[in-house]
């Protein structure tokens, strides 16, 4: 018996079923100057904050590519950032409470960067936990608007990325996770994360690759 692990097969995008997922790139968890970067700095761990901001740094325009071409081809482009409902936080995750995690809404932490924000009609989703299936009602959404394959992107690699890929695998939605298109706090945490997932839960592909993948589209596919 050969122990060479299955691939899965490749996945069969259509504008009509494929969607862009950007998760958590606010300004607590993605802008170089604020949040946990400007944190990490306060702290002394220089290594952990040059290392994530220059990742960032490296990411943010590949999403943006990603976003601009979803929205060339009117394709579907779902966000998720981290924030309370409550100004207090009472409404978050054990998870959240307990590693201090809170955004309150109205808050700039809580917000979108400007180079990703949303475009009007574009759906966001609010969460308290790593997954967001598990905290919002996504997978409702994405079975009424009938999206079939996600392409995710965001921050962390080794965390809310790869809760919610496993996630959407065992709800037998197919994943792209585009790998220089997501951050964590060190290379090792991103390569077994990126490592954990390919070939299980999602195919990983890099921008150009995607891009690729998105201009190919048959153009029945596009209407």
């Amino acid at each position: 018996m050969s122990l060479r692990p299955q691939r899965l097969p490749e996945l069969r995008l259509a504008r009509r079923n494929t969607a862009l997922l950007i998760i958590d790139m606010q300004y607590s968890s993605a802008c170089p100057d604020q949040g946990v970067c400007a944190r990490l700095k306060a702290l002394g761990d220089q290594v952990v904050a040059q290392y994530y901001t220059d990742r960032l740094r490296l990411i943010t325009p590949n999403i943006r590519r990603l976003l601009d071409a979803f929205r060339s081809l009117r394709m579907e482009v779902i966000h998720t950032h981290v924030m309370s409902l409550t100004r207090d936080g009472r409404d978050r995750s054990r998870e959240h409470k307990d590693l201090n995690i809170h955004r309150p809404p109205g808050t700039m932490e809580a917000q979108i960067i400007e180079e990703l924000a949303p475009a009007e009609d574009e759906i966001v989703l609010s969460k308290t936990c790593g997954s967001v299936f598990n905290g919002t009602m996504i997978d409702y959404i994405l079975r009424n608007i009938g999206i079939q394959n996600l392409v995710v992107a965001g921050v962390v690699t080794s965390g809310c990325v790869e809760n919610t890929v496993r996630d959407a695998a065992d709800r037998s939605y197919s994943v792209i996770v585009v790998e220089d298109a997501c951050a964590t706090w060190t290379p090792e945490k991103h390569q077994a994360a990126i490592n954990a997932m390919d070939e299980t839960s999602a195919k990983v592909k890099s921008t150009d690759e995607v891009l690729d993948m998105i201009g190919r589209l048959p153009e029945e596919n596009r209407s």
